[in-house]
């Protein structure tokens, strides 16, 4: 039998030797080039008459203890008739297969991809992935999971009514399925031969108010607003910029630049620059903002962080309006939006494509380009002012005279 001392002061030499313990173990002292040389622990053993060699580590990350005591277990899988080579190869095997369950795959996803998303859409994902997916598909490995086990996940979803979230949640699945593709960890996505599957979600549209009158009214009872200050604020510059609720709660101080008129941010949904004209009416809004909130990161902080580094809430606004007594079917904060686009094209004459452009919409161009934050700029300084002049005139009560645009 080896002692310790043997393995520890074991030299290389110019070819491999072993240095025999007992039961097949050995020591295996291999060539190297630095001082320590390669020290392996080996087993030799028959199975089904095949001489076979099973390798427990490298010493010292497995000491001659370590080494006997896992040539003895293999020595019992033997005697049981199970052959240790086999065998470990049959639990690195299911290893890996618990490694490639959707749920580990999809968590990978979700984090690669994470950072790139709004907070308040990262959330969505991630608590429909453990709500209605991993629960049922989760500990499953990624490659046995075929259409129709996808189709009962998305049916039991749909049968609580809930017909929306079973389209994304088909449509997040799509996308766990060819990352684990792209990895090397499943042939193809399954979730393709399912188009069709779910009826379709019946089209429905932001409430927003259209008519001239409501507008002048909900104006008038945002100036009057007795809640937060920064909320009221909010609602103010809301129908200004009419940019996605998200986008306004999130501004930055760092992106306005109030001496040129300009607020310039990252469109998180499209991951494209955009520029927002401000008209005189938002510029004053935000001076007047500036001292309370200016010194910190976000333009409308929530009340809850002092110190400003977390933006409000992404109900503030939408509370503010059920507290001034708009009902959910009337006005939305995505519904500023609606008004606008409606409005500055059937009112006030504007032509759709600088309107979209505005909006921060892909709207590909002659020459196949999506977006471009500097189209039309001239054109939508103009029309952002013309814009705040308008409602200014539905606040107020004036009689706001329809211009249209030559064709």
């Amino acid at each position: 039998m080896l002692q310790d001392v043997e393995v520890r002061k074991a030299k290389p030499a110019d070819k491999p030797y072993k240095l025999t313990d007992e039961k097949g173990l050995y020591l295996l002292v291999t060539p190297k080039a630095d001082k320590n040389g390669g020290k392996l622990w080996r087993m030799n053993y028959r199975h089904e008459g095949k001489q076979k060699t099973l390798s427990f580590g490298i010493y010292p990350e497995v000491s001659l203890a370590d080494a006997r005591a896992k040539r003895d277990e293999a020595r019992k899988q033997l005697a049981a008739g199970i052959d240790p080579m086999a065998k470990r190869a049959a639990l690195k095997a299911s290893r890996i297969a618990d490694a490639e369950t959707f749920e580990v795959i999809a968590r990978e996803w979700f984090a690669k991809y994470q950072p790139t998303w709004a907070d308040s859409h990262a959330q969505k994902i991630i608590q429909r992935l453990e709500k209605d997916l991993f629960p049922w598909l989760g500990s499953r490995p990624i490659r046995e999971i075929n259409a129709p086990d996808l189709l009962a996940v998305l049916r039991r979803i749909e049968g609580r009514g809930a017909l929306d979230t079973a389209h994304r949640a088909h449509q997040n699945c799509s996308q766990v399925f060819r990352y684990a593709v792209a990895t090397g960890r499943c042939d193809r996505d399954p979730s393709a031969d399912l188009r069709g599957a779910l009826p379709p979600v019946k089209g429905s549209h932001f409430a927003a108010l259209l008519e001239p009158k409501a507008i002048g009214a909900l104006l008038r009872d945002i100036d009057s607003y007795q809640g937060s200050f920064v909320v009221k604020s909010a609602m103010q510059l809301a129908p200004l910029v009419f940019v996605r609720p998200g986008e306004l709660r999130q501004a930055e101080w760092r992106d306005i630049d109030l001496e040129r008129g300009e607020w310039a941010f990252l469109v998180t949904k499209t991951q494209t620059e955009h520029i927002v004209p401000l008209s005189n009416q938002a510029i004053s809004i935000l001076r007047e903002l500036q001292p309370l909130t200016g010194a910190g990161r976000y333009v409308f902080p929530s009340a809850r962080t002092p110190n400003g580094d977390r933006c409000l809430s992404e109900n503030a606004v939408l509370a503010a309006l059920r507290r001034m007594g708009f009902a959910k079917e009337e006005m939305c904060g995505h519904g500023f939006r609606a008004m606008a686009r409606t409005i500055l094209h059937e009112t006030l004459g504007f032509a759709p494509e600088p309107i979209e452009h505005q909006l921060a919409h892909r709207v590909p161009d002659a020459l196949g380009r999506s977006y471009n934050r500097t189209k039309f700029l001239d054109e939508r300084r103009r029309m952002m002012q013309t814009w705040a002049h308008y409602l200014e005139g539905l606040k107020t009560g004036a009689e706001v005279i329809p211009f249209r645009r030559p064709a």
